[in-house]
């Protein structure tokens, strides 16, 4: 398997739903107006591709110079457990620089596997949620 990853190749909210779907993260995934205005307006999107195929996504909105938010990071069911979440960020970091700290919010089941890409665990973060 060739995985191409591409940072900011055009994405159609459609391709971008399947994979949220495929890969269990928890994203409005039927409303492809909200996926498409979430598209759009990300600074960096970073796609995995197998051909044709959309298999996983990182979309990140930053400065570009201190720091950066990773919004989402979704790999298809099928594909995950063979490396692409890991390149996936490893291809933001590239494009962001070493002078950009990578920030994210983790669902609960995936607190183990953030760690192991280079994450560390924090806990003085704070939130406001969405209504």
């Amino acid at each position: 398997m060739a995985i191409e990853f591409k940072i900011n190749a055009p994405l159609h909210s459609e391709d971008v739903s399947e994979v949220f779907k495929s890969s269990g993260i928890k994203r409005p995934a039927d409303d492809l107006d909200r996926i498409q205005k979430m598209i759009d307006n990300a600074d960096v999107n970073v796609s995995a591709w197998d051909g044709e195929k959309l298999v996983g996504i990182a979309r990140a909105i930053t400065d570009f110079s201190f720091c950066c938010y990773l919004s989402d990071l979704a790999v298809r069911k099928e594909y995950q457990k063979s490396g692409i979440g890991t390149g996936l960020v490893q291809c933001l970091r590239k494009h962001l620089g070493e002078e950009v700290s990578l920030l994210l919010l983790s669902a609960p089941t995936a607190m183990e596997y953030y760690p192991r890409i280079g994450f560390e665990k924090i806990g003085n973060a704070f939130l406001i949620p969405r209504v």
